[in-house]
C-alpha cells in the first residue's frame, strides 16, 4: 500500500496557494503558502518554536518527548521518518522537516509544500532566531516573532552577565555509564558562546556525538563548572542517569564537583529541541539561576 501510494506521487507536487511567500531554510531560499491553516512539523525546534508564537493547525508525530508538546502529537510519523501516506491523505497546506528528518525532504516535497528547517553548527541561537523570523512571516506573527527575539537577546544578554568572570566551563552528555565532551564548536557549543563560559578544555573533536572521554579527563581538566546533560533522561531510555554516573571519586576531585558548581540542564528541550525558542530560554534561565545561586 505504501509503496503504491509513493509511486503514484511520485514526481507530483502540491500546487502552492495563491498568497505564498519566499523564506530563508537550511536548504536555501523556498516560496511557501502564507498562513498555511495545516501544517506537519517533524522537527521539535520548529515545533517548540511554533508553539511559542501560539501556531494553530499543528501536527507532530507520535511521540513528541517533551510534555509541552505533546498536544500537537499524532499520526504524522516519527522524529526520523515522515509517515508519507499521512502526508498524502492529509495534504497539510506545509510540512517543516529539519534535522533528524531533513533527509526525506525531497520525498516530501512530492507531495506537499516542504521545508527543511534544520538547526546545526556552533551558532544555534543565531539560527534559532533565524527560523524564528521565518515562522513569524510563514504565519503571518512578525510582531510575536520579534518579541520573542527581544526576550532571548535580553535572556543571552543577562546570562553572559551572570557568568562573566566565572571561570571556566566543561559541557558532558552522560549516556548511561558513557560520557562525552562537547567543544565550542559542536551542536552544543553554543552554551559557551551564549554564556561567554571560558572552555576548560580546547580543541575537543567536533562530531556530532562529541569527543568520549574518561573519569580521568574530567579530573586533569578540572573545570570550574560541569554542564551536563542527560541523554538518557532526554529520551525516555533506561540506564544510569547522569547524576549517578557522575558521583565518582575522579570527579569529585574537581573544583566544579567540590564547589557544587555541576549545572544538571533540562535535557529533553536541549537535546531533542535545540534551538527552538522556548528550549534556549529555558537553558538559558538554568545557566542563570546557577550562576547567580553561587553568587560569584
Amino acid at each position: 500500500m505504501r509503496t503504491a501510494i509513493l509511486a503514484a506521487c511520485l514526481g507530483l507536487a502540491t500546487p502552492l496557494a495563491a498568497d505564498t511567500v519566499t523564506v530563508e531554510t537550511w536548504a536555501g531560499p523556498a516560496e511557501v503558502p502564507l498562513r498555511p491553516e495545516t501544517t506537519f512539523v517533524y522537527d521539535m525546534a520548529a515545533l517548540d518554536t511554533l508553539d511559542a508564537l501560539g501556531v494553530e493547525g499543528v501536527t507532530s508525530i507520535a511521540n513528541t518527548y517533551l510534555d509541552h508538546l505533546a498536544q500537537y502529537e499524532g499520526n504524522a510519523g516519527t522524529l526520523f521518518e515522515p509517515d508519507f501516506e499521512a502526508i498524502h491523505a492529509e495534504q497539510p497546506d506545509l510540512v517543516i522537516l529539519g534535522g533528524r528528518s531533513m533527509e526525506h525532504a525531497e520525498m516530501a516535497a512530492r507531495l506537499a509544500p516542504t521545508i527543511d528547517m534544520t538547526i546545526w553548527g556552533e551558532d544555534v541561537v543565531a539560527q534559532g532566531l533565524a527560523r524564528l523570523a521565518t515562522y513569524g512571516a510563514i504565519y503571518d506573527k512578525a510582531d510575536e516573532a520579534e518579541a520573542l527575539k527581544a526576550e532571548v537577546e535580553a535572556a543571552v544578554a543577562a546570562t553572559r552577565e551572570a557568568a562573566e568572570g566565572r571561570g571556566r566551563g566543561l559541557i558532558v552528555l552522560t549516556n548511561g555509564p558513557k560520557i562525552s565532551a562537547y567543544g565550542s564548536g559542536s551542536r552544543f557549543g553554543w552554551l559557551h558562546a551564549a554564556s561567554g563560559l571560558a572552555e576548560a578544555a580546547a580543541g575537543l573533536e567536533e562530531t556530532v556525538h562529541g569527543q568520549a572521554v574518561s573519569f580521568e579527563f574530567i579530573r586533569d581538566v578540572n573545570p570550574d563548572w560541569l554542564l551536563v546533560i542527560d541523554r538518557v533522561a532526554a529520551i525516555g531510555a533506561e540506564g544510569s542517569n547522569a547524576r549517578a554516573t557522575l558521583d565518582n571519586p575522579l570527579v569529585r576531585e574537581t573544583a566544579a564537583w567540590r564547589a557544587g558548581q555541576v549545572i544538571y540542564l533540562d535535557a529533553g528541550p536541549l537535546y531533542i529541541a535545540g534551538g527552538g525558542v522556548q528550549s534556549i530560554l529555558g537553558t538559558l534561565a538554568t545557566l542563570r539561576d546557577a550562576f547567580d545561586a553561587d553568587g560569584g
